[in-house]
């Protein structure tokens, strides 16, 4: 009996095997399935030859362009930060309470304007006490000038010594003295009082203000910065092989990012010393900025290298399928539809980097007509 049963078993064996091997296989070819599909290889694709058509169309009134070769100058950027062309820190002079503090940030001042006011009362009074050492002097010098005229006539008469005459021209020297040194006691004093007043060094705007009324100002102490918004300068870092390019007075393009700005500047100054950091050079450059720029912005120049020469193609021949650029070429009088390279857009149209030569002629695209709307 034991004989009988061993084929059973390995016919079993035998099916059990290939069961298994068929449901692998279907498995596998499920999930080569799934991959395909989710790869789009069931979905109809443009194929190489995608939008020519099988039979070319004739040119029939359209509008069309002739594909140029341009030159133009070709530029590199330089990125920097906005200054001002002149800006201070406003300080103290003078160990003194702050009694008023006049301007905020941002505030608009005049040339002279009084900004910060500092406590005078010990100032009033040296001014008081150097007023009166210069009464006193000016006393004392005027009579020392009366006995130095009596002891003049008095020497002509030969009534006193030569002597005596020499020690009162002496007191009246020393008296002028005296005199002169009370001055300019008293013109200090009243200089130190002004610097209780502090005043804006130029019309500007108010960048911070640092300190409030009640505390103490020191010598050196800053009290607030100012700036002239109507001067402002761009700080470029050029890199040096590009700044031998350049020299002052040198008319070339900036622009502010934030506003979206262009414009023609100048160049006011380059620094004789390269940024040992960056083998860089400091270029500062002015022009005409518009409204609402402040210190700090970002701003570029554009550094003008040698010209360049670019296939350019109208804009509006350009039609977008997909991620693709096709254009419509004329030739012979038909229209065929190609398949393009662009690079960069220029006030001219798109760069053609392959797929036109220079002197053919592309149709131009019309522009789409807007959905009226119901009811109109």
């Amino acid at each position: 009996m034991s004989v009988e049963r061993r084929p059973a078993v390995g016919i079993r064996r035998v099916l059990g095997i290939l069961g298994k091997g068929v449901v692998a296989l279907v498995f596998t070819g499920v999930i080569v399935v799934m991959m395909l599909f989710l790869a789009g290889v069931f979905e109809p694709k443009v194929s190489s030859t995608a939008g020519e058509p099988r039979s070319a169309r004739k040119l029939a009134g359209q509008s069309t362009a002739v594909v140029e070769r341009v030159r133009r100058p070709r530029l590199e950027t330089a990125v920097g930060t906005i200054r001002a062309a002149r800006e201070a820190v406003v300080a103290s002079k003078i160990l003194a309470r702050i009694e008023e503090v006049r301007v905020k940030a941002g505030q608009r001042v005049e040339q002279g304007e009084i900004l910060v006011v500092l406590d005078n009362a010990d100032l009033r009074a040296r001014i008081e006490q150097a007023v009166a050492a210069e009464a006193s002097a000016k006393a004392r010098l005027d009579q020392a000038e009366i006995e130095q005229a009596r002891n003049v006539r008095l020497r002509a008469r030969e009534t006193i010594t030569q002597s005596d005459l020499d020690k009162s021209t002496s007191e009246q020297k020393s008296a002028r003295a005296e005199y002169d040194r009370a001055r300019r006691s008293v013109e200090e004093s009243r200089i130190l009082d002004a610097f209780a007043t502090v005043r804006a060094p130029f019309r500007g705007q108010v960048i911070d203000k640092k300190v409030n009324a009640g505390e103490i100002a020191t010598p050196g102490q800053p009290l607030l910065s100012i700036f002239d918004p109507d001067h402002m300068q761009l700080y470029a870092t050029v890199r040096e092989s590009l700044a031998l390019r350049l020299k002052v007075g040198q008319h070339i393009a900036a622009r502010l990012d934030a506003f979206d700005y262009h414009c023609s500047a100048t160049i006011d100054e380059i620094v004789p010393e390269a940024q040992i950091e960056s083998r860089s050079f400091l270029v500062k450059v002015s022009g005409p900025c518009p409204p609402n720029v402040y210190t700090g912005m970002f701003g570029r120049i554009f550094v003008p290298l040698d010209d360049e020469e670019l296939l350019i193609v109208p804009a509006a021949a350009v039609t977008r399928v997909g991620q693709l650029d096709m254009v419509e070429v004329v030739e012979d009088g038909a229209i065929e539809r190609r398949f393009v390279q662009l690079g960069r857009s220029i006030d001219q149209g798109r760069e053609v980097l392959s797929g036109l030569k220079p002197g053919e002629r592309v149709v131009l695209a019309l522009s789409p007509r807007r959905p009226t709307e119901s009811g109109s």
